[in-house]
């Protein structure tokens, strides 16, 4: 994965729009793989991110809603913007509900149509950042000693040191160089970074 890299995947049956979206989107720096219609793309897709799914809402064998819980029951996920000159409202319903970023009448201008793209590239790189962080929390709990992750689940709660001497049956120091020891390996600034990070991990 790449943070100087933007990716733009394309799924246009109309020859004309598809040539000029992508000569667009190469303009504006974008890396873009095109596809005439959404069997192809699901053929050769390879994720990349950050990354966004451009595609037309009617296409002649499947629908854009369609590629779209396709792509999830295959678990891949992807933040989506759909084009269309014509769509049905339980279709525009569909796609939000299953996470939508964006949804552009045709005829759009260039800078709605660029202004959308950046804002769900910017979500779809919150969401890679994130998750190299989730995998670095899950790297670094590894290092903690079996008494270290007791602290540190215990933390997680809420417990205050008071409470750890009490639970745990350790002297007051002795929590207190427990829990240094926890964030530092952890590389935590405050308690609250780490219950966040714990709800994060955990998926709460």
């Amino acid at each position: 994965m790449s943070l100087h890299k933007k990716y733009v995947y394309l799924v246009e049956d109309d020859d004309a729009l598809r040539h000029s979206l992508k000569t667009t989107l190469s303009f504006a720096g974008y890396m873009v793989y095109s596809y005439a219609g959404p069997e192809s793309f699901i053929k050769e897709f390879k994720p990349l991110a950050p990354a966004v799914l451009v595609t037309d809402m009617r296409m002649p064998h499947q629908s854009g809603v369609e590629l779209q819980e396709e792509m999830l029951s295959r678990g891949l996920k992807l933040p989506m913007i759909f084009i269309s000159g014509e769509s049905s409202d339980e279709q525009i319903i569909r796609a939000f509900k299953n996470g939508a970023v964006d949804f552009l009448l045709k005829p759009f201008g260039r800078e709605i149509f660029l202004s959308t793209i950046a804002k769900a590239i910017e979500q779809d790189t919150v969401a890679m950042q994130e998750l190299i962080r989730k995998n670095q929390l899950s790297e670094a709990l590894k290092t903690l000693s079996p008494r270290e992750r007791q602290v540190f689940d215990l933390l997680a709660k809420g417990y205050g040191n008071k409470e750890l001497v009490e639970t745990l049956g350790i002297a007051m120091y002795t929590v207190k160089e427990y829990k240094s020891s926890v964030m530092y390996k952890l590389r935590l600034r405050s308690l609250a970074e780490l219950i966040a990070l714990n709800t994060s991990l955990n998926g709460s």
